[in-house]
């Protein structure tokens, strides 16, 4: 059985559409379940998934509220209540394409070596996307995800997207269950839980594979395009790489400061490249991320 886990938090604008898109799957009903997580959601979440029991009756569909706040907590209670032997994470704004549980079934079938697995991420922005947009800013903003069109392990320093991943359910009984120290709490922009995970399952050469056929769209709200959003973001995935890299040892926190200035190093040749090709915007947004996130790497606490 494959257990589709949604953890939400205040996206009753999305979550009808996502949990639509699973059950109209061409799959059988029988081999999957839907388990979904409502982390506290002060919204219209929970009218909505009743609405959804009621409209797929034949859907086996699981509804659970966790009140410790944190996406952490909301993946980690998932993995509880599923009774599939693969989990799959979607967003809860996301739309799973045709397919989508038939390419990951094939996958694991296939490569039996395999600990787990990300599909493709198109990001859909909902409102016009600003000139400084890159192909960078739309992975950071969207979450985009595209490494072509063939079945292959992630190189690495790649990772699966946290909002379409699959991992076998044995994964977390032998490398433990995610950091509730990183991911998203509430309001917060914190994460990294994901990136925590796959590093577990790289340190042991354990294998996890892209698989292009297993497609979401992710919609995004114009209001990330605001620098409000944009900066909290930013300094927010800063702290969380000082939280995870600190969490395996201080020596790993160092290295990842020296990966910094590499990154600076890069940063200020796409700066300058964007600017012979008349589009410096892009390249001075890419330069206000970088300062965001070096801000981040050396915070001492979080930012509210």
């Amino acid at each position: 059985m494959i257990s589709i886990v949604i953890c939400t938090y205040n996206r009753d604008k999305y979550i009808y559409n996502v949990l639509k898109s699973i059950a109209e799957q061409e799959y059988p009903v029988e081999l999957y379940e839907i388990v979904l997580i409502n982390n506290n959601s002060t919204d219209n979440t929970e009218a909505l998934c009743l609405k959804f029991r009621n409209d797929y009756p034949h859907v086996n569909f699981q509804y659970h509220i966790e009140t410790q706040q944190g996406l952490s907590f909301a993946r980690n209670r998932g993995i509880v209540e599923s009774k599939g032997e693969i989990i799959i994470y979607i967003d809860d704004d996301a739309e799973a394409q045709a397919g989508f549980l038939n390419e990951y079934e094939h996958v694991f079938e296939e490569h039996p070596d395999m600990i787990a697995a990300g599909g493709k991420v198109i990001p859909v922005f909902e409102g016009k996307e600003p000139k400084w947009m890159s192909k960078i800013m739309r992975t950071l903003l969207g979450g985009a995800l595209d490494h072509g069109n063939k079945i292959k392990p992630f190189k690495k320093g790649t990772y699966p997207g946290g909002g379409n991943a699959a991992y076998k359910k044995e994964a977390f009984e032998i490398f433990g269950l995610f950091n509730t120290d990183l991911g998203r709490k509430g309001g917060g922009l914190m994460g990294s839980e994901e990136k925590d995970m796959f590093d577990r399952f790289r340190k042991k050469e354990l294998a996890f594979y892209y698989v292009p056929k297993a497609v979401i769209y992710h919609y995004i709200p114009e209001s990330r395009f605001s620098e409000t959003f944009f900066k909290k973001l930013s300094v927010s995935i800063g702290f969380s790489e000082k939280t995870r890299t600190l969490a395996v040892s201080k020596r790993k926190y160092i290295g990842r400061l020296f990966q910094e200035v590499l990154k600076w190093i890069f940063t200020m040749a796409l700066l300058v490249g964007y600017t012979i090709i008349l589009q410096p915007q892009k390249g001075w947004k890419l330069l206000r991320f970088r300062a965001y996130v070096t801000k981040g790497l050396l915070k001492k606490n979080e930012i509210n």
